[in-house]
């Protein structure tokens, strides 16, 4: 495992994953687009939620390329890209068992899951402190609210049955995201890395 490591520092690779993040939130935004027309403006900053979580990610590879650390972002991106990448990974699974995927269903799976392991892969180079997670908390737990107590959650109308049991799973899916990156990136005996 210690041989990915120069790899995921090196410039070019970092260079390649911000220009593959940059394009997956474009078109995070666009996908949101119809929902974001329809959405009170109070709301819009907490809609796009796997956009959102790929675009604190870019600042994160953008500050690295510039040789500079910033663990807000950090914290944020390490949260919000596993909770979103795991949450969108589950609910494709329930779709395709509810009615089946086309091929955009499975290109999601796909593209969130490498969200959520991107996230965690760089956990050794973050400098993340316990006021930075605080916030991510607030951030992460707010959008939860938002999302099953005012509705602003993605539209999958095919599982709009099972809102409840999703707004139960996702609200314990944001409690252990938070708890991954307290073990990967707070806890006394972490492994850190530097990447400059």
């Amino acid at each position: 495992m210690s041989r990915i490591y120069p790899l995921l520092a090196n410039r070019s690779v970092l260079k390649l994953l911000l220009i593959v993040n940059i394009a997956g939130t474009i078109y995070g935004f666009y996908w949101y687009g119809d929902q974001l027309k329809e959405t009170p403006a109070i709301f819009i900053p907490f809609v796009p939620d796997s956009p959102t979580a790929s675009l604190f990610f870019v600042f994160v590879l953008l500050a690295f390329l510039l040789k500079k650390n910033w663990p807000l972002l950090e914290a944020l991106a390490i949260v919000t890209l596993f909770k979103y990448g795991i949450w969108a990974v589950v609910m494709n699974i329930l779709v395709y068992f509810v009615q089946g995927l086309d091929w955009q269903g499975y290109m999601l799976i796909f593209s969130h899951f490498a969200m959520a392991v991107e996230g965690l892969l760089y956990a050794p180079f973050y400098r993340i402190k316990w006021s930075h997670l605080i916030v991510a908390a607030i951030w992460t737990l707010h959008n939860d609210i938002i999302d099953y107590v005012f509705f602003m959650m993605p539209k999958y109308e095919m599982l709009d049955m099972y809102t409840k049991q999703i707004g139960y799973f996702t609200f314990w899916l944001s409690i252990v995201s938070l708890a991954i990156a307290y073990y990967l990136c707070i806890r006394r005996d972490r492994f850190q890395l530097k990447l400059y």
